[in-house]
């Protein structure tokens, strides 16, 4: 009988790879953050702050969504720009539903027409939906006329939802919606875990996202981060030793500040968000290096741990 009601519960449980794509800052790594109820991306209100694809696990008791966070599909102008792209457009394949995001107090743009086209080339049976989210933004009576002008660019059919991933709201309804368009199947992962990524590169991203708080304007965009060292201690400590990139010797003094002083704030930013992730208590030492023109030197991008693979980006051209 025991074994009668496992092979029934495994029957009904339902798994799904769910891929969520939308233009820069448009809440992507808030949403997955709200979604599991804890902080695993960096978050800033800059563009570009998610440059890496990370998965959100998230299991309950009859399914898992693994939330598959992209960068925002921009304009590239430089090559860290295709690399971003790349690793949404990426994201795509071999998911099971995907997660449009559009920000919809603001009407759509020319990367929402760019992302709706790579959309309207995905599989027929791979369901869409499209979430509006920031609806604590707009009022009632433009939320529609916004509904169908971003729909009305896919030349598909789109599930519609409205949502706040800073506020909450219609999350749940959300996760029942994503839910029920996922395949009945086992689950990937275990249910302890929350996400792909090691504690050292969310660390990196957590750097890079208080130097995107902290900074003025013209710099954060040229900042890349490295971790040069991770380490327990004996005491239980995590010892963190990180550089911060630049690529102009002007940005290093901007970074570094008076005395210290913005490096400092920017550390004890940092060393919070990565306390709070792991739970542990850390000391983060950190330096600032000139990397000239680092976001179109192909070597300093692998150094980072940025690769374009050429061959994809031809195969994609060529369609």
């Amino acid at each position: 009988m025991v074994q009668d009601i496992e092979e029934e519960h495994t029957q009904q449980f339902r798994s799904a790879f769910v891929a969520i794509i939308g233009r820069p800052n448009v809440g992507k790594s808030t949403l997955v953050n709200a979604l599991l109820g804890q902080k695993i991306a960096a978050v800033s209100p800059k563009p570009q702050t998610t440059r890496k694809r990370q998965l959100g696990i998230l299991t309950t008791d009859n399914a898992q969504l693994v939330f598959v966070d992209t960068p925002g599909i921009h304009s590239a102008r430089h090559k860290l720009g295709t690399f971003l792209n790349q690793e949404a457009e990426e994201a795509l394949e071999g998911v099971d539903v995907i997660l449009w995001l559009v920000e919809i107090p603001a009407r759509p743009q020319e990367e929402d027409i760019q992302i709706a086209a790579l959309l309207s080339r995905v599989r027929s049976r791979i369901p869409i939906v499209l979430a509006a989210n920031k609806i604590d933004l707009i009022g009632p009576d433009v939320l529609a006329a916004r509904l169908e002008a971003y729909a009305g660019l896919l030349n598909k059919q789109v599930q519609i939802i409205s949502i706040s991933a800073t506020r909450n709201q219609n999350l749940d309804e959300l996760l029942d919606l994503l839910i029920s368009l996922a395949p009945i199947r086992p689950p990937e992962y275990d249910e302890e875990q929350i996400t792909d990524s090691y504690e050292r590169d969310i660390a990196a991203d957590l750097i890079r996202e208080a130097c995107l708080l902290q900074l003025r304007e013209e710099v954060p965009h040229g900042v890349g981060v490295r971790i040069d060292e991770f380490t327990e201690r004996e005491n239980g400590m995590i010892y963190i030793a990180a550089t911060i990139f630049v690529e102009r010797e002007s940005q290093k003094g901007i970074v570094i500040g008076e005395g210290g002083k913005m490096l400092k704030q920017i550390g004890s930013s940092a060393r919070k968000e990565i306390e709070e992730m792991g739970g542990r208590p850390v000391f983060l030492e950190l330096r600032v290096k000139v990397l000239k023109d680092w976001r179109n030197n192909e070597e300093a991008l692998r150094r980072l741990g940025y690769k374009i693979d050429r061959k994809k980006k031809k195969k994609r051209t060529s369609r």
